[in-house]
């Protein structure tokens, strides 16, 4: 993972895009026991706006001999899905991650409470289940949380869920 990490700093090095940040399950990972995940998700702010966002990142990667399965870019054995910033939510998420390091390499990962705030809002099966773990295993800062999901409009959602399953 730490080749893949390198190979994802390089394109905020190069220009390609202008900020990035682990999401998803590896995101998850960070912060709780470990869970199910199949590939690395990497939100990202385009340096550019363009209407294909993507072929940047994937024209370099291709042109330095990584190949594409699917929606992922094989990086050093790694399936990783770039995700642009598609929200403000998104955005802010990735503005405000926190800097970690994995092994050697220093990344960015998002912070729980915007993680959790992205799972309430996709909400899928998984993200519930998710949200269930790391509310019983990580150390949520509970008002940020609360003022991150009042200001996206997902405090009621994620009260009424909570209140269903706690």
């Amino acid at each position: 993972m730490e080749k893949t990490l390198k190979i994802i700093r390089e394109l905020k090095e190069k220009g390609i895009i202008k900020e990035f940040a682990i999401g998803g399950g590896i995101a998850v990972l960070y912060y709780v026991e470990p869970l199910l995940t199949y590939d690395l998700d990497i939100f990202f702010i385009p340096a550019e706006e363009r209407i294909d966002i993507l072929c940047p990142i994937y024209n370099y990667l291709k042109a330095k001999g990584y190949q594409s399965r699917r929606e992922h870019l094989m990086l050093e054995g790694v399936p990783v899905q770039f995700i642009p910033a598609y929200n403000d939510l998104i955005e802010e998420a990735v503005l405000n991650s926190a800097d970690v390091n994995y092994g050697r390499v220093k990344t960015k990962i998002l912070c729980l409470e915007y993680l959790m705030a992205i799972m309430v809002e996709t909400f899928r099966p998984k993200d519930k289940e998710r949200i269930i773990k790391i509310l019983g295993e990580a150390k949520v800062d509970t008002r940020k949380l609360e003022k991150i999901l009042k200001k996206y409009g997902l405090y009621e959602r994620y009260s009424k869920f909570k209140a269903d399953v706690l």
